[in-house]
């Protein structure tokens, strides 16, 4: 699978972040890193603890990856959970939310494992 087709696929803005990025090489090179860096997870604890400004943060984080990274539907679901935790508290829908967070993060990892990789 081709970087562009990886983001056909998960709902992301390609043309935008190769246009800053400069190449697809380098696409895949900072996709690794933020999976490597696992908010999600981070996120997940952050929330089980009840920890709502920690979830806060990671999620605020999680979004601004995303924006650089033009994962447009991962980071509509991080600006979602972002808003709902900005109160301060854990919010009664954070497993739902949560839940939309995880299945968009799990379709960029997914896709980012069957990319094909330069020589």
């Amino acid at each position: 699978m081709t970087t562009e087709e990886l983001y056909r696929q998960i709902g992301g803005d390609y043309a935008d972040t190769l246009r800053r990025l400069g190449s697809s090489e380098r696409i895949q090179r900072f996709l690794s890193l933020f999976l490597r860096e696992d908010s999600c997870r981070a996120l997940a604890d952050a929330l089980r603890e009840g920890r709502a400004e920690d979830a806060f943060r990671v999620a605020h984080s999680l979004k601004g990856m995303c924006l650089n990274l033009g994962l447009r539907a991962l980071g509509a679901a991080a600006d979602t959970m972002t808003e709902a935790l900005r109160g301060g508290r854990i919010p009664p829908a954070a497993d739902a939310l949560y839940a939309e967070v995880k299945r968009a993060y799990d379709q960029v990892e997914a896709g980012t494992a069957l990319l094909d990789t330069p020589n």
